[in-house]
């Protein structure tokens, strides 16, 4: 399902390059910051969200600091790829908290997942609930990071 791109003027890349790197500032901050009144940057703001440019406003956590210190890249392939077997693996990768990215992915594996667990303990509980009790999980392979050295959200509007 192709979602139609939603068409940007240099006020709302303005908006959304602002936003991006502090959202927790004001609307007056905001609005002053991208040159226009408060009222227009509200406005924008509020629509820039209704149309879903904007998904969500959210805080980014160090994970070290609250003990999710190791991060892996799991593939996943699975046995039967059919469109509801899909959406099934889907869902319970979504269940799981740990799991911050799920992708669908091609050629290769059918998805890779971004998984974020305090230890070695924690995933083996992970992989045994989301990979190994289910059937249709032909094949994992799992990467661990041993250092991050860029992590990004901002996106270029």
């Amino acid at each position: 399902m192709d979602t139609p791109t939603v068409l940007l003027d240099d006020v709302d890349r303005r908006i959304l390059n602002a936003l991006q790197i502090d959202s927790s500032q004001t609307n007056a901050e905001l609005a002053l910051e991208v040159h226009v009144s408060p009222p227009t940057c509200l406005r924008r703001v509020k629509q820039l969200t209704q149309s879903g440019v904007i998904e969500r406003q959210v805080a980014i956590v160090a994970p070290e600091k609250v003990g999710a210190r190791l991060t892996a890249i799991v593939e996943i392939t699975l046995d039967v790829q059919a469109a509801e077997r899909m959406a099934e693996f889907e869902e319970l990768a979504a269940a799981e908290d740990a799991v911050l990215q799920c992708y669908r992915v091609a050629p290769g594996p059918d998805f890779v997942l971004i998984v974020q667990v305090g230890d070695m303990p924690a995933y083996h509980a992970l992989a045994h609930r989301l990979f190994a009790a289910q059937t249709n999980v032909r094949n994992v392979k799992t990467y661990f990071s041993t250092f991050r050295s860029k992590f990004a959200t901002r996106i270029a509007v």
